[in-house]
């Protein structure tokens, strides 16, 4: 069974950097895309950004790229998102996730839908 444990998530002020770890645990066969997503309050979940477990191909969302960067060490079973000049909007709860590949089905997908396993989410609070 898949289990997926965020942690790095806090407070801080308009123009810091946060760095989000997932531990990802019985992920042990096959390959993954994996992702970051977020919730603000009142607002859907969104993608952030995703990676392929094995082979590195990242996707970013517009909202966040040149400012978010996703990583993933599968030989230490952990999934990062080096967060830097941090604004307001990204106010949100973020998750980790993943689902297994399949043949026939897209990689790095953005649909929430796609996504078997959920971590129980970080808090992430900017200020002004």
């Amino acid at each position: 069974q898949v289990q997926l444990v965020e942690s790095g998530g806090g407070s801080v002020q308009a123009g810091d950097s946060l760095r989000l770890s997932c531990v990802v645990s019985g992920q042990t066969f096959g390959s993954y895309s994996m992702a970051w997503f977020r919730q603000a309050p009142g607002k859907e979940r969104e993608f952030v950004a995703g990676i392929l477990w094995t082979g590195g191909t990242t996707r970013t969302a517009d909202s966040v790229k040149g400012r978010f960067t996703i990583s993933g060490d599968n030989t230490k079973n952990t999934l990062a998102l080096q967060m830097d000049s941090l604004n307001v909007e990204d106010t949100a709860v973020y998750f980790c996730a993943s689902y297994r590949r399949r043949f026939g089905t897209p990689d790095l997908d953005s649909n929430e839908r796609r996504y078997d396993n959920w971590g129980q989410g970080t808090q992430v609070t900017v200020s002004s």
